[in-house]
């Protein structure tokens, strides 16, 4: 059974890290001309995002129905990968399951055979078994320790990956992915503070979690559909959720401010230079940093206390440079001042917007 398990679990992290997530042709357009208005334009991939896709900036390509990239298995979980990634999620804690069981077990049974009572103290005699002289497998105080530390290895992966396992059929049966998730409660946020009065539906959502599940998980392995095209609930369209992320990336741009550089920054993850609170505060993400020379421009979109994460205003943006985005220190930069107040928007103004 414990060599079933490795088996299963092995099989499913292969074809989680071979297999690929599926990745959007590049320089795919929609067959109708008409719906790239409703569509963001990758200049990484020189292609439109179809629905449902991001561009990943560890493999740099389009991934359809990206979930996130996992460091695990090197590659992104996606449309093709799904079903593989969240089974090995699952086996794996069972398996450590099955392999705690046996450590525990075969501990118990190892010391109980080693302990002699006696009036004032309890001994523990880890050189032989006192009822059994000859044991099948010798068992010392090495053997012991490695069998204590691989008890604690197997426990925390079965913790650990198993939260895994539920945050992602939680958005399984829900038809989404971590992304979608999250553009979901922009969603909330951003009729809430514009206060429009509509009302956003998950388009993906089937109504049923035995459908939602059915989409990802199939009797031959492959998952449904061709990765650019998707059944959508009754009251949407196909391009409902980028039609969100359109309007979300327009009240990024309302909300964003504008920086200056006044020091130098080199990009790296924990600036020495900068402070003891920036050094101890850098963010823990995969996200990059961008190196500042000063005098040069940011359009920051949110930050934390010490550190902020914006774009850099590039002279030959308009010519399809690649954007440089990424966290900088806060004490680097100054807000710019406007011109005049009539630059400056009104507080209706924005809330209109």
């Amino acid at each position: 059974m414990l060599l079933n398990w490795t088996v299963m679990i092995l099989y499913n992290y292969f074809s989680a890290m071979f297999v690929g997530p599926g990745y959007v042709p590049l320089g795919w357009t929609p067959e109708k001309s008409q719906d790239c208005m409703y569509l963001q334009y990758c200049k990484v991939c020189q292609s439109y995002k179809a629905p449902r896709s991001h561009h990943c900036r560890k493999c740099n390509r389009c991934v359809m129905k990206m979930d996130h990239h996992c460091p695990w298995i090197n590659n992104c979980c996606g449309y093709q990968n799904h079903a593989s990634f969240t089974l090995f999620l699952l086996l794996a804690p069972l398996g450590c399951i099955h392999a705690s069981f046996i450590f525990v077990m075969t501990m118990y049974t190892q010391l109980y055979n080693r302990i002699s009572f006696g009036w004032s103290s309890v001994k523990i005699d880890m050189s032989a078994a006192k009822r059994d002289p000859r044991p099948i497998i010798p068992f010392g105080l090495s053997a012991f320790a490695a069998s204590l530390f691989a008890l604690g290895l197997a426990l925390g992966t079965t913790i650990a990956v198993g939260m895994l396992f539920i945050i992602q059929m939680k958005v399984i049966l829900t038809n989404k992915t971590s992304i979608e998730s999250w553009i979901e409660e922009k969603a909330k946020d951003r009729i809430q503070y514009y206060q429009t009065g509509e009302t956003f539906i998950f388009p993906y959502d089937m109504g049923s979690k035995w459908k939602n599940f059915k989409q990802v998980f199939t009797w031959s392995g492959i998952p449904e559909g061709d990765g650019l095209d998707w059944p959508v609930r009754d009251g949407c369209h196909q391009y409902s959720l980028t039609i969100e992320q359109l309007k979300q990336k327009a009240d990024k741009r309302v909300r964003s401010v504008r920086y200056r550089a006044v020091e130098d920054y080199s990009g790296v993850c924990c600036p020495v230079t900068k402070g003891v609170k920036t050094f101890f505060t850098t963010p823990c993400t995969e996200e990059p940093r961008i190196a500042l020379s000063k005098g040069d421009l940011i359009l920051a979109t949110r930050g934390l206390k010490h550190w902020m994460y914006g774009e850099k205003i590039l002279d030959s943006a308009a010519d399809g440079a690649i954007r440089e985005r990424g966290w900088f220190p806060r004490k680097c930069v100054e807000k710019c001042q406007y011109d005049s107040e009539t630059d400056q928007p009104e507080d209706g103004e924005k809330k209109n917007r």
